[in-house]
């Protein structure tokens, strides 16, 4: 459908190119188009490439994740490494009825809730344990993550959408998370990043950037960078950030298009050093990404989901379930910029109550030899678990 909506595919590579500091992410105007290249021809850099090595030997359905100290219904739930240790930044994170300690038991009715949490990940993917936590009784409940700050305008109502903690620097345990500032009724307000400490052994926010408005990239103007996903790339010094384009752009189309950034892990503090892709024909820019065209995406109709690496296949693994949700896909690139190839199903999930399936989790520390990849997704505020088996 989509093929049928753009030009024809130019597949000409050219050396990726480094631009001079450009314009900085408020000053810039989004612009989108039906396509652009060299003569009539238009770029999609979205379309698949190649052809995907996945097998799959067997899929095993394990249960729902919950907290072993806590008890509340939540969404997301991306994982992300600081200093050897794995953890879970969830998404809205709805407590469960005073006492009770089992979210199947849960009552009916609202218990109080934050809008991000994060849990230390176990061996077992069905089991995590709750961190920065209240003092309720008998049974305590997670606090936010992400602080929200009133000196920014900011309310307790206000959604904080985080993603993968991306370690910076293991010796100090410091790491980085990207989160969406939702303002709810005005909508989707920026992107931005936070510095994370892990303290006492909980990753901790003790700084977020910038500190006039509480984003960096604004969500009118600039791609939503983070919003799909953040990745420390482990095979490189780079963070890479997958996101959505500015709110202004519309349409079931156009909106679907995800872009993407990269940073030193050393530098993710620094606005000024982060780089935009410009797609496969321009490379990398320090200039911000100002143009939102299949050529300069990196994927369409993705959603929410996580990228790493696969040993066992020797390329980078993206788990999603697409547009829609309900059926986990998993694609595969030589590198984090692409190209992706096309995706394989593997396996379909049955709404919880007509509820939403959604935001695809890979939880690649359970095996490191990437012959089995344990995927958790939501599915209507239940965290469902599957493991994946595959063969060559």
């Amino acid at each position: 459908m989509r093929r049928l909506l753009q030009k024809v595919l130019d597949k000409s590579q050219k050396a990726p190119t480094q631009d001079a500091p450009g314009s900085t992410a408020s000053e810039i105007t989004p612009q989108v188009m039906d396509g652009v290249g060299t003569g009539s021809e238009a770029v999609d850099n979205t379309q698949a490439v190649g052809t995907n090595p996945i097998k799959i030997s067997s899929v095993q359905r394990l249960g729902f994740q919950n907290a072993s100290n806590s008890c509340s219904h939540r969404d997301l739930g991306f994982t992300g490494k600081i200093a050897g240790k794995w953890y879970a930044v969830f998404g809205d994170t709805l407590w469960c009825a005073p006492g009770v300690k089992d979210p199947a038991q849960d009552l009916p009715g609202f218990h109080g809730m934050v809008r991000d949490s994060v849990s230390l990940l176990t061996n077992d993917p069905l089991t995590v344990v709750d961190l920065n936590l209240n003092n309720d009784s008998p049974v305590k409940h997670q606090l936010q993550f992400v602080p929200f700050n009133p000196a920014w305008g900011e309310t307790n109502m206000y959604g904080f959408g985080g993603t993968s903690l991306c370690e910076t620097d293991a010796r100090s345990g410091t790491g980085a998370v990207y989160y969406l500032v939702n303002a709810n009724d005005a909508g989707l307000i920026g992107a931005g990043v936070a510095k994370v400490v892990v303290k006492s052994g909980t990753p901790t926010v003790t700084q977020r950037y910038d500190g006039t408005k509480g984003h960096w990239w604004d969500a009118k103007t600039t791609a939503r960078y983070g919003d799909v996903a953040a990745y420390r790339d482990e095979r490189s010094e780079y963070i890479y950030l997958l996101g959505h384009p500015p709110s202004t752009i519309t349409g079931w189309l156009a909106a679907s298009y995800v872009y993407m950034a990269r940073v030193r892990a050393t530098d993710a503090f620094d606005l000024t050093k982060y780089q935009y892709w410009w797609g496969r024909q321009q490379g990398w820019k320090t200039k911000v990404l100002n143009v939102f065209t299949p050529e300069t995406a990196v994927m369409w109709g993705t959603g929410q989901g996580q990228i790493s690496w696969n040993a066992y296949y020797g390329c980078y693994v993206f788990v999603h379930l697409a547009i829609g949700g309900g059926t986990v896909h998993l694609r595969t690139a030589p590198a984090p910029a692409g190209p992706w190839s096309g995706d394989v199903q593997v396996y379909t999930a049955a709404p919880i109550d007509g509820g939403l399936v959604y935001a695809g989790v890979a939880h690649p520390y359970l095996d490191a030899s990437g012959k089995t990849l344990v995927v958790s997704f939501t599915n209507n505020n239940h965290i469902e678990v599957i493991k994946v088996a595959f063969t060559k």
